[in-house]
């Protein structure tokens, strides 16, 4: 299970070291596409077949299921971690993260979240997040 925040700083050519304890249950070789809320989503092989899949079975003729899959799809690219335990974000996928320097990786169960430091820390401030908020709204969902 993909756990933890870690900080990292990008390198002149864009790239990003993966943690130690992230790198052991992604892989070598992984996805990174678009995610929500202005961040980058990164799915190990596994978990991006296991997407990849569920994205197939949406209907074709449903104007939102084309346009969430067009969105996943067109920004993923795979990844490999390279022998300093970093690996390169393209530079689309940097802008569209809004990563220049500083980054914070974070694992939430079955992918992990790619995220500029200062989008992070306003995303998650006190005056952004209530975990009570968040508690109640969950019973909704069976939680």
């Amino acid at each position: 299970m993909l756990i933890g925040e870690y900080e990292h700083s990008l390198d002149a050519k864009g790239r990003l070291i993966m943690p130690a304890k992230i790198r052991e249950d992604i892989g070598e070789k992984f996805i990174i596409t678009k995610g929500l809320d202005g961040c980058l989503f990164g799915f190990s092989q596994n978990e991006w077949t296991n997407f990849e899949e569920k994205l197939k079975t949406l209907p074709l003729t449903n104007k939102n299921a084309r346009d969430f899959v067009r969105f996943f799809l067109s920004g993923a690219i795979e990844c490999e971690i390279d022998k300093q335990g970093r690996f390169l974000i393209a530079s689309n996928l940097r802008e569209y993260g809004a990563l220049e320097k500083e980054a914070v990786i974070i694992g939430v169960g079955t992918r992990i979240e790619i995220w500029n430091k200062d989008k992070w820390k306003t995303y998650n401030s006190e005056e952004n997040i209530s975990a009570d908020e968040i508690a109640e709204n969950m019973t909704m969902l069976g939680i």
